[in-house]
C-alpha cells in the first residue's frame, strides 16, 4: 500500500501516537470502491493506535482538484454538498471508530468550516504570499494540464487548488496537532505544499505518505464495470452486485486486493493464497475477498444472501431459495433475460403445453417442448418438470407474480403474471 513517504516519516510514527488524515472529494452522496484505499489506509492507521482524521472537502469540491484530470469538473452547490457530507460520514462510520472516548477516536471534519468566512484578500495575504509561482507550476499535476492537448487549458480556479489543500493541512496542523497527510499518488504535489506551507509560516515539520493508484492486472481502470462505479451505497450498487464484483476478480488482482482491501494478517494471506495456487478453481481469494468486504461495507446478512443468489445461479435445485426472493433481487439477478407478461386468468385457464407455446412463446412448438421435458431439460422455479400435463397454477409463484423458467443448462425466462 505504500507508494512514496517523506524522509523520517516512519520514524516519527514509531515514537508516539501520531494524527493523521486523507481527504475525500464529497462530488457523489456515496464513496465508491476507489476511495476505499484511502479508507483502509486510515483504519490500519487507527489499528496501530494513530488517530485518522476524514477531511471531507466541503469547500475544495466546489473547485475541483486538477489531479491527473483532463477536464475542469462541474461545481457543486452548497446544499448538495451538505446531503453528500452527511452520506460520506455514515459509510466512513463502518470503517473507522468515531463513537469510542479512546485518544485516537476518529473524527471527521469539513474544510467549508474554516474556509467560508476566509476573504480572498485575506487568503492572498496570509497563504498566497508564501509559496512562489514557480513552484506551484512545477507540480505534475499543473505541468499535465498546461502541456496537454485540451484548448480549455487550466483556470485559476483550479490552479489555487494546491493552496487551499495545503492551507488544509496548516489548518489541521494547528487546531489538532495532525502532521501527516496521506492520499493516492497523484496528491504527492498538494501534500508537499501542505508540508511547505506549514514549514515556511509555522517553521513546523509535517509529513506526507501516499499509496499507489490502484489498477486491474489487464491494465484496466480498477473499480470500473459495464454500469461504471462500484459504489458504497446499496442504493447505487447492491450487495449483490458489490459481492459480485470483488468474487469475479481475476486471480493475479486478488492476490494484491486481499492485502490492501481486507485487514487479515500476513501469515493468513500467504496460506489463503498457497490454498488458492493448489486450487485456484474454488477461488478462494475471491471468496475471502468478497466476503470480508461485502460483510465490513454492507452487513453479515448482505453477505449470505448474496451467496445464496449466486448459488440460485451456479447450484440446480434451489427452489426454496428462489421462492424467498423479493422482487428486486430477482429482477436484478436475471437482469437482461426475456421477459414474458400473461394475465393471471390466463395462468389458470391454460394447460402448459399452451402456456409456454402460444400464451408466453417461449418454446416454438409443443413437440419440442415435450421432448425438453423428456430429456430433463426443462425446469419451472428450478424445479424439473416430468410431467408434460402438469397443472401449472398448482406451482408458488415468486412473490405471487413471477415463474423462473429454465430451458436446459442456463437459458433463463421470467414469466410475469400480471
Amino acid at each position: 500500500m505504500l507508494h512514496d513517504v517523506m524522509p523520517e516519516t516512519e520514524d516519527e510514527l514509531k515514537k508516539e501516537m501520531m494524527t493523521a488524515y486523507i481527504g475525500f472529494d464529497p462530488t457523489a452522496d456515496s464513496l465508491h470502491i476507489g476511495h476505499l484505499v484511502g479508507v483502509m489506509m486510515l483504519k490500519h492507521f487507527q489499528l496501530h493506535g494513530h488517530k485518522p482524521v476524514a477531511l471531507v472537502g466541503g469547500a475544495t469540491g466546489m473547485i475541483g482538484d486538477p489531479s491527473m484530470k483532463s477536464a475542469e469538473r462541474n461545481l457543486l452547490d452548497e446544499d448538495t454538498l451538505q446531503h453528500n457530507l452527511n452520506a460520506m460520514k455514515k459509510q466512513l462510520g463502518k470503517f473507522l471508530d468515531f463513537e469510542s472516548k479512546a485518544e485516537n477516536a476518529a473524527e471527521i471534519v469539513n474544510n467549508y468550516d474554516w474556509m467560508k468566512n476566509y476573504t480572498f484578500l485575506d487568503f492572498t495575504r496570509d497563504i498566497g504570499k508564501h509559496i512562489t509561482v514557480n513552484y506551484m507550476m512545477s507540480k505534475d499535476s499543473v505541468k499535465k494540464r498546461l502541456s496537454g492537448d485540451s484548448r480549455e487549458g487550466m483556470s485559476f480556479t483550479e490552479f489555487t487548488y494546491q493552496l487551499l489543500q495545503g492551507y488544509d493541512f496548516l489548518h489541521l496542523y494547528r487546531t489538532m496537532n495532525c502532521r501527516l497527510q496521506m492520499g493516492g499518488s497523484d496528491q504527492w504535489g498538494n501534500i508537499t505544499t501542505g508540508t511547505e506551507l506549514i514549514r515556511r509560516i509555522d517553521g513546523g515539520i509535517a509529513f506526507g505518505l501516499t499509496c499507489p493508484l490502484i489498477t486491474k492486472a489487464d491494465g484496466g481502470k480498477f473499480g470500473k464495470t459495464e454500469q461504471g462505479n462500484v459504489w458504497l451505497d446499496p442504493k447505487y450498487t447492491s450487495p449483490y452486485k458489490f459481492y459480485q464484483f470483488w468474487h469475479n476478480v481475476s486471480d493475479e488482482d486478488a492476490k494484491r486486493y486481499i492485502k490492501i482491501f481486507t485487514t487479515l494478517d500476513k501469515e493468513t494471506i500467504h496460506s489463503l493464497t498457497e490454498m488458492h495456487e493448489q486450487n485456484p478453481h474454488i477461488r478462494l481469494l475471491q471468496k475471502t475477498l468478497a466476503k470480508e468486504l461485502t460483510c465490513m461495507v454492507h452487513s453479515e446478512s448482505d453477505y449470505n444472501n448474496a451467496v445464496d443468489v449466486s448459488n440460485i445461479l451456479f447450484d440446480k435445485g434451489n427452489t426454496e431459495k428462489i421462492a424467498s426472493l423479493d422482487e428486486a433481487t430477482l429482477l436484478e439477478v436475471f437482469e437482461g433475460v426475456p421477459v414474458f407478461e400473461i394475465s393471471r386468468n390466463t395462468l389458470e385457464t391454460s394447460s402448459m403445453l399452451d402456456l409456454f407455446t402460444q400464451d408466453a412463446p417461449i418454446i416454438s412448438s409443443k413437440g419440442e417442448l415435450r421432448k425438453l421435458i423428456r430429456g430433463g431439460g426443462f425446469n419451472i422455479n428450478e424445479e424439473k418438470i416430468t410431467d408434460e400435463n402438469l397443472d401449472v397454477k398448482t406451482k408458488k409463484l415468486i412473490q405471487n407474480k413471477y415463474l423462473l423458467i429454465r430451458k436446459g443448462k442456463k437459458d433463463y425466462i421470467l414469466i410475469k403474471i400480471l
